[in-house]
């Protein structure tokens, strides 16, 4: 290959190269152009710099203590409940769902129960011995009406009419017993769950019915039912058949470690989050602080209750707690003008007899909120610190 040629081929290789420099040296920045001068701890920057850069005072900030805890949403035990069974016997005939709204009273299930049949048999009892008390009372009375009017028309013994007398005695005494079995017979129906309707209709009619509705007790939400159809149901177990909750109100337990349960109180502000939604805060107050710790996690259980109108809040959710502690007032600085250096933490402040001078100091940084960062010690409110082009600075003074 010639020289020319050679010559050539090395124009036609650098040439794109060098154009690339040479662009990007016109577009860098004047850090690139104009090299700031650095002395120990200290970096000093030109004029065209010093457009580059934004200088903000160091401001006394009120920053909110928080102290987290993990916790869980849970349905408010006192708008909820559950339903047991007052009666042995089979299920008839289910019907509320979970999910149904109900209001009180309203039937849940019907249950064929025997146990159902001596109340009834009672008050039909208590009824035919009112009505013979009631007759028996009438006789008396117009016995007595007679024997008197005789006495008194000086055609009958005393005798005689003192002894009608002592018999409507008896008869009233005994119409009154007859009304008060009555309505002792009537209030366990209605415990049991009649109605007046119903109970009329035995009285009049004598229509025994072996199945029995259970109630509602309260107004709500169906959220568990733990019978089926045909089971067997004993009034003496435990297991509930229904659970009826008021989903309008929620409570937010949270766990609090024993360390930082002497900073919590009642009256106290609650943030909550919870994975369903983490973009959406929930905020309540404290209104009971548990009394025992776990024995096992060391925990503290803290209650809050919160409106859920919207129904978005679930029973069981997991959430993340910040509780309102306390506040502290201290300095603070924009987040940009901290330079993170593995643990440690720096700021660059401006010399206050020379706008063009800046040191490089280290600090110790507590909690970030709002865009701001919490310097504990390093800074004093008033000083001056680099914000935007800190990290500028900070590259120039290693160098």
């Amino acid at each position: 290959m010639s020289r020319p040629t050679a010559v050539r081929l090395r124009t036609h290789v650098l040439q794109p190269v060098v154009g690339a420099l040479a662009c990007l040296l016109l577009a860098a920045p004047a850090w690139a152009q104009h090299a700031a001068k650095t002395r120990g701890d200290t970096v000093r920057v030109s004029s065209d710099q010093m457009h580059q850069l934004e200088v903000a005072p160091v401001e006394t900030y009120r920053f909110v203590v928080q102290k987290p805890a993990i916790g869980q949403i849970a349905f408010n035990e006192e708008t909820s409940t559950v339903v047991l069974s007052p009666f042995s016997g089979r299920v008839a005939r289910l019907i509320a769902n979970v999910g149904d709204k109900v209001k009180q009273g309203d039937p849940l299930l019907e249950l064929d129960s025997p146990e159902v049949l001596q109340p009834q048999n009672d008050f039909i009892a208590a009824s035919t011995t009112l009505n013979k008390a009631r007759a028996q009372l009438a006789l008396a009375q117009t016995v007595e009406q007679r024997q008197r009017g005789l006495y008194e028309g000086k055609a009958g013994a005393l005798k005689e009419w003192q002894q009608a007398q002592a018999q409507l005695a008896a008869a009233q005494s005994d119409a009154r017993a007859a009304e008060t079995a009555v309505e002792a017979a009537r209030s366990r129906l209605r415990i049991m769950g009649r109605t007046d309707l119903e109970i009329a209709a035995l009285r009049d009619k004598g229509a025994i019915n072996r199945t029995i509705a259970i109630p509602a007790p309260i107004d709500g939400t169906v959220v568990a039912r733990k019978v089926g159809p045909g089971q067997q149901v004993r009034s003496d177990s435990s297991e509930p058949l229904y659970a009826i909750a008021d989903l309008s109100t929620m409570w937010l337990k949270a766990y609090v470690p024993e360390s930082d349960i002497a900073l919590v109180h009642e009256g106290q502000d609650v943030e909550v989050r919870v994975g369903a939604m983490p973009q959406r805060v929930f905020t309540a107050r404290i209104a009971t602080v548990g009394a025992a710790s776990d024995v096992q996690s060391r925990r503290v259980v803290v209650r809050s209750e919160i409106p859920n109108p919207d129904g978005a809040l679930k029973a069981d959710m997991f959430a993340s707690f910040k509780i309102v502690a306390g506040f502290e007032s201290t300095p603070a600085v924009p987040i940009d003008a901290v330079i993170r250096e593995g643990d440690e933490a720096v700021v660059w402040v401006e010399k206050p007899d020379d706008p063009m001078l800046f040191q490089r100091r280290k600090v110790t940084v507590g909690m970030e909120q709002d865009g701001r960062l919490q310097i504990r010690e390093g800074l004093a409110a008033g000083e001056q610190v680099v914000t935007r082009g800190a990290i500028f600075i900070d590259n120039e003074w290693r160098q």
